[in-house]
Order: structure tokens, then C-alpha cells, then sequence
């Protein structure tokens, strides 16, 4: 039995500790206080877990929080660390009711091309680097679709990485609603490097 494990193991082309090591502490209380939730895996609905998040401890792997189930509503994006309050994770209330682990980005190389129109129309622009103000760097500041080719990239609404925030990884984006904003409006965005 040790040896088929072990072959297993051998042949997998990730680390199997890479898996392993994913996990996220929520803490109902502020300052790591109260009762709390250990989770290692996608999470749909944590309402049955916990009533109010307070406080927030990354162990292992980057994660997106959500303020509704079924990963929908404002969107948290947490790299390993800890969060004493809301504050930390720029949220204003304590309503966190999914969450999942960001997965199948590793590589060292980062590529999203944005447009100014819908379904891939219009200028466009493609990028490989954190960028802290779009209205300096672009010709446009309306971003209404998108394609990520390469990584996984965090967009916030406002320049400096501040406000709202959206995760992106590889796929097509049609629309500004595919990635759950309510408008086409990006200030600034990010590659996401820790997983």
C-alpha cells in the first residue's frame, strides 16, 4: 500500500503539499476572539458555520471571500496573513457567506488585455504588470470586457488598489458583469503572486 502512495505522489506535477497546505481561519469576533471556523476547501454557503465574521486568519494559499453564497456580492481577496477586523480586508460589515481558495494560476508570467467596448470590441490594451492608477496608464478607464490569458488579477474600483474589488483569472470576460461589478469603471489592478 506504502508503495502505490508513494508512486502516486511521484507522478502528480504539483507538489501535493501546495494542496495541503490551503487554509482559512474566520473568527467571529474581532481580534481572533470568539468562535471559529476552519476551512480548507471552496465553500458555497459558510452561513450554517458562522452568523458575523470578525476577524480573519489565512494559514495557507490566497483566498476570495464573498458576501453572499454561492460566491456572489462583494468580493474579499486575502493573501496569507491575519486580519484583526473588517478594516484589514476593506470590508464595512461583517457578512462573509462563501468563500474559495484561488487555484490553477502558478507560473511566473501575468497577461490581461482589456477593452473599451463589449465582447472583445473597441480599443484595447494588454498588460503584465501591476498598474496603481488606470486614468494615467490607459487611454481609456472603462474596462467592458476583458481576456485573462496568463495568471490571476485583482481590479479595484478605485486607483491605489483601493474600493471595490474584483478577482480575475484565465478565461474571457464578455462583459464588466461577468466579473461582478456593477459598472465598467477600474482604478487600479493587480497581478496576484501569493497562492
Amino acid at each position: 500500500m506504502y508503495e502505490i502512495h508513494f508512486l502516486i505522489y511521484e507522478m502528480l506535477p504539483i507538489p501535493l503539499t501546495r494542496f495541503l497546505s490551503l487554509q482559512i481561519i474566520f473568527f467571529e469576533d474581532r481580534n481572533f476572539q470568539g468562535q471559529c471556523y476552519e476551512c480548507s476547501s471552496d465553500c458555497p454557503d459558510l452561513s450554517s458555520f458562522f452568523s458575523r465574521c470578525g476577524s480573519i486568519r489565512v494559514e495557507g494559499g490566497c483566498w476570495v471571500l464573498y458576501e453572499r453564497p454561492n460566491y456572489v456580492g462583494y468580493q474579499y481577496i486575502l493573501s496569507p496573513g491575519e486580519y484583526p477586523d473588517q478594516q484589514q480586508w476593506m470590508s464595512f460589515n461583517d457578512n462573509i457567506k462563501s468563500c474559495r481558495s484561488i487555484k490553477n494560476v502558478y507560473g511566473k508570467s501575468w497577461k490581461i488585455k482589456f477593452y473599451d467596448e463589449q465582447d472583445f470590441e473597441g480599443q484595447s490594451a494588454e498588460w503584465t504588470e501591476d498598474c496603481p492608477s488606470v486614468s494615467e496608464a490607459f487611454k481609456f478607464s472603462d474596462f467592458h470586457s476583458c481576456v485573462v490569458t496568463d495568471g490571476a488579477w485583482a481590479l479595484y474600483e478605485q486607483p491605489n488598489f483601493k474600493g471595490q474589488q474584483y478577482f480575475l483569472d484565465r478565461g474571457e470576460y464578455h462583459n464588466y458583469t461577468d466579473w461582478g461589478a456593477p459598472s465598467p469603471g477600474v482604478g487600479s489592478f493587480r497581478r496576484i503572486t501569493e497562492f
